[in-house]
């Protein structure tokens, strides 16, 4: 028995280090997003900056590995034989969690997720206990830490809605004061600034980031009580360094704010969430060492060890640290869990990834009437000088640069970095429970509301955005508990094998989301994809668009081949892949139309017949793609439902004119794969007609077979659907050859006079 408790340890060593992998990939958002947002520095800065703030953290977290121990159960309530069950139940259910949450791109609350499991597995113990014992249900208070359950609730609750007001204030007075051409301003406007939010996040870094650990007891008599001291002495001293940054060293103080804030939180981070990640572990370890060393069963073993005061080997935080940094350079999920909160915040258009709700709508109305009736109220003079603080200077981008805008300036990065850590600090030293996930997010979309980055055009999107974020929250706390109550149960229930059946299970699922996420981002990166179109005049637009054309019947080819074969075959493993290549396709397409917009506004005025030109050929493209998801939907929705098998002469008639329509696909394909326009006519126009007249025989045959013979009205109905909407498609084809055949022998005709 002994060597299976053991093996537990071992296995939670290890699953100690996937939860750092899965624990830093979501909590990379609460340092990396203003930094990344504002282009202000590198990304391999930014990273670097990180690390070091990493690193820092790690060493000085000694002393915050509590919470695993007592924060939340009673420890002297629990044998061994049950604590080691809670701790291993625990750190089973975090990491598939916080992977999960990593691979839909939502940032979640470890601090939540690591304290409602560990409620969770307590109480699922404290329950099977007191069911052994014939006890009552009320014993289980005498298990449970309530008060600071209780607290740590109410933490989230203040901690969303606060956060989220103070940032929104906060920028809403900087950009008042500071506006969007705040490069402008006069130096001692910067070095003032400078030397608000250096002070707030210095304070931070001290307060915060280095609260709990064994360094902090040396330094807190310098610190306790001196406060108000601290801050203005450091406010004077940044905003001299601040002023002789701008003036004698003309560098862009926002920037050097940016860096410094970035490293805090990191710092933070490290420091404060490292407990968990692995403090269950260490107690665990801990624990077996205390039990090992009292010789006593382990089922008699009390752990009121766990309530006294244990340093954490620094061997242990200097792995962990280490761990961490590679997982920052390395994560692909970090960087898409990231990507979540900036696109939230984006002062420029971004492809929205939510969409828009019951309650984001009504929030949104809410929100305008209530802005209407305010302007009323402050008098038109001022609202006016409020507005044009507000006004973004206009910016001449050419089309390859559009899409590397930072996603909001280095004001709104700073503000986020400042306010996050004040009021980190301010509630660490009041001792209230708070997620810095919760923190650092709900400010970002606080500043985002104020500095009006969420217009009429994505207000609705990015709210029904950060609904679901906040509603992941509250999720993540409801499935923690209860998951890891269920696997606490399901140990003390199976035991060794239980354990063993559990961790295999967790491999499976975490390499099945490792492999997903990877298909996923090279989906994303796939050669087939479509490109936005950046040249400003018709022959620029004829190059890069004849890809787009040349990959989009490639891919359609696909579809309707899948879509035949998986028709006749009564594939539907077959069906559903062609259903999942269109919708893909569709998404491109959309993201295309999205970008008329500014491809219309970023053209210089003699080149504007591109615009329609660039306009026609993707609604030919979109005309293709509805074409080919009509007959892939009504295939499916056919088989399905278990409908009749297509009649052999109806598989025959379409597998030719599938075969047919492909080798049409193919020659069009080469046609702009080669810029040989002239091939259009006659050869493939006369193809296209014989193609047509194919399918319109098959009508006709399909027709006299109705009239005559026993039909299937499903079929009939299915194969007239087919053959109708081949048609259009390639009606579609010829209509994209036509603007292409015609544009082309303008530009012919222009060279000839020109000559």
């Amino acid at each position: 028995m002994d060597n299976i408790y053991f093996l537990m340890i071992v296995a939670l060593a290890f699953l100690a280090i996937a939860d750092l992998i899965v624990g830093v990939s979501n909590d990379a958002v609460n340092f990396l997003n203003s930094a990344i947002g504002s282009k202000a520095i590198s990304f391999r800065t930014i990273i670097i900056v990180a690390s070091l703030g990493i690193a820092c953290g790690a060493l000085f977290s000694s002393g915050l590995m509590e919470v695993a121990r007592k924060g939340i159960f009673v420890p002297s309530e629990f044998m061994f034989s049950e604590i080691i069950i809670i701790f291993m139940a625990v750190m089973i259910t975090d990491i598939l969690l916080l992977d999960f949450f990593n691979t839909l791109g939502m940032p979640t609350s470890t601090t939540v997720s690591i304290v409602f499991e560990l409620l969770g597995a307590a109480v699922a113990m404290a329950l099977i206990k007191i069911g052994a014992n014939d006890g009552s249900f009320s014993e289980v208070l005498n298990y449970i830490n309530t008060i600071k359950a209780t607290e740590i609730i109410l933490g989230i609750l203040l901690s969303v809605v606060i956060a989220f007001s103070v940032g929104a204030a906060v920028q809403y007075v900087s950009r008042v004061l500071l506006s969007f051409n705040f490069e402008k301003k006069a130096n001692w406007v910067g070095a003032v600034f400078g030397g608000i939010a250096l002070s707030a996040i210095t304070y931070f870094i001290f307060v915060k980031g280095l609260q709990g650990s064994d360094f902090y007891t040396e330094i807190e008599p310098l610190i306790e009580g001196r406060t108000v001291l601290i801050v203005t002495f450091s406010f004077i001293i940044w905003s001299l360094l601040s002023y002789l940054v701008i003036t004698v060293f003309k560098q862009n103080i926002y920037k050097l704010i940016i860096a410094v804030g970035t490293f805090a939180l990191a710092l933070a981070f490290a420091g404060n969430d490292l407990v968990n990640f692995i403090g269950v572990p260490i107690a665990a370890w801990q624990s077996y060492e205390a039990w090992v060393a009292s010789g006593m069963p382990a089922t008699e073993f009390a752990m009121d060890v766990l309530d006294e005061k244990v340093p954490t080997p620094t061997i242990f935080l200097l792995i962990a640290g280490l761990i961490m940094v590679l997982t920052l350079w390395f994560s692909s999920k970090a960087k898409k869990v990231v990507k979540t909160s900036i696109d939230l915040s984006s002062q420029e258009a971004t492809q929205e990834r939510f969409s828009p709700n019951f309650l984001s709508r009504n929030l949104v109305r809410f929100t305008l009437l209530a802005s209407k009736y305010t302007s009323t109220v402050i008098p038109d003079s001022i609202q006016k000088k409020i507005d044009k603080q507000f006004v973004k200077p206009s910016i001449a981008l050419s089309r390859g640069k559009t899409h590397d805008l930072p996603a909001f300036d280095l004001v709104r990065a700073a503000v986020n970095l400042m306010v996050a850590s004040m009021l980190i600090s301010i509630a660490t030293s009041m001792k209230l429970p708070l997620s810095t996930t919760y923190v650092t997010f709900m400010v970002a979309m606080g500043t985002s509301l104020a500095d009006r980055a969420w217009g009429a055009e994505s207000a609705v999107y990015r709210v029904a955005g950060v609904l679901n974020v906040i509603g992941g929250w509250f999720f993540t706390a409801i499935c923690a508990f209860v998951a890891a109550g269920t696997v606490a149960y399901l140990i003390d229930l199976g035991g060794g094998t239980m354990i063993a059946v559990l961790l295999l299970l967790a491999i499976l699922l975490l390499t099945r989301n490792y492999i997903k996420h990877v298909k996923k981002t090279r989906e994303v990166r796939a050669e087939d994809s479509l490109i936005k179109a950046e040249s400003n005049s018709i022959h620029g637009v004829i190059e890069e668009t004849a890809d787009n054309i040349s990959k989009s019947l490639k891919r359609v080819g696909k579809i309707i081949n899948n879509t035949m074969v998986g028709l006749i075959n009564q594939d539907l493993d077959a069906l559903k892949k062609a259903k999942n290549m269109v919708v893909k396709l569709e998404s491109e397409i959309e993201e295309l139309q999205n970008d008329i917009f500014y491809f219309i506004k970023d053209l210089d005025d003699s080149y504007l017949n591109a615009s329609k030109f660039y306009i026609d050929v993707i609604g030919s493209i979109q005309d293709v793609a509805q074409s080919s998801s009509f007959i892939a939907n009504v295939s499916h929705k056919h088989v399905n439902n278990n409908h009749k098998v297509l009649k052999k002469k109806q598989a025959e008639e379409l597998l030719a004119i599938n075969h047919r329509l492909i080798k049409l696909f193919d020659q069009i394909r080469e046609v702009f794969e080669t810029r040989t326009f002239d091939r259009i006519f006659p050869p493939i126009m006369e193809e296209k007609q014989a193609l047509l007249e194919s399918v319109q025989e098959s009508i006709q045959k399909q027709v006299e077979r109705t009239r005559t013979e026993d039909s299937s009205p499903k079929n009939t109905t299915l194969y007239f659907s087919i053959l109708l909407e081949t048609k259009d498609l390639i009606m579609a084809n010829m209509n994209i050859l036509n603007l292409y055949y015609e544009e082309h022998q303008r530009s012919k005709e222009l060279l000839d006079l020109d000559e």
